[in-house]
């Protein structure tokens, strides 16, 4: 397989297991210790690829890494625009749980689908682009949002599957699903004196 973004997850399955087949450690019972050694640590390699690979923001992560461009997975994140139509989104989401609305979670979500698949597209298109690195790591860090809001999403539809239909407002006890960001223009920090914009959104790790 060569370095790619857009993969064929059947192919990808295929291939690791026609490896784990050679690098199972079974294959090296009567092998010398040092063999033993290495089939371990190159089942464990093959194992971690693996599920690299077939995850998205993972795999995304690593062509980054691949091109030179290493991601820290704590950053302050310089993307206003974006950070607010998150905190849209958020409070979207909290009125669909108070409403228990399961039909408006099921529209909400396919439209998070559809947000993920442009931000896939966008990346696509850039990553391998030297020039475009700075494009590339911001979808990354976008899809990074939408992904901790999907989880959040699955989650309220389980509660909501759990959960009697309730025709008052609230019926959910809410979602601990925030944590405070504070939005400054690139380049700049909020001096005491300013109008700083705190921002409910959860960033999570994936």
């Amino acid at each position: 397989l060569q370095p790619a973004f857009c993969l064929d997850l059947q192919l990808l399955s295929a291939r690791y297991r026609e490896l784990a087949k050679v690098t199972h450690p079974d294959r090296f019972a009567d092998a010398s210790e040092q063999d033993q050694r290495l089939a371990l640590e190159h089942s464990a390699q093959l194992n971690e690829a693996y599920q690299v690979l077939r995850n998205v923001p993972q795999r995304a992560r690593y062509l980054m890494a691949l091109r030179g461009h290493a991601m820290a997975l704590e950053v302050t994140v310089q993307d206003p625009e974006f950070l607010l139509q998150q905190m849209s989104l958020r409070e979207e989401l909290e009125d669909l749980q108070c409403n228990a609305d399961s039909s408006g979670v099921t529209a909400f979500k396919q439209r998070l689908k559809t947000a993920q698949q442009h931000l896939e597209e966008a990346f696509s298109a850039s990553w391998n682009d030297p020039a475009r690195s700075a494009e590339a790591e911001r979808q990354v860090r976008r899809r990074q949002f939408l992904d901790k809001l999907n989880q959040d999403v699955r989650r309220l539809e389980e509660r909501l599957d759990d959960y009697p239909q309730h025709g008052s407002r609230c019926a959910l006890a809410p979602l601990n699903i925030m944590a405070l960001l504070q939005i400054a223009e690139p380049g700049h920090s909020p001096q005491p004196h300013q109008r700083r914009l705190a921002v409910g959104i959860d960033l999570g790790t994936t």
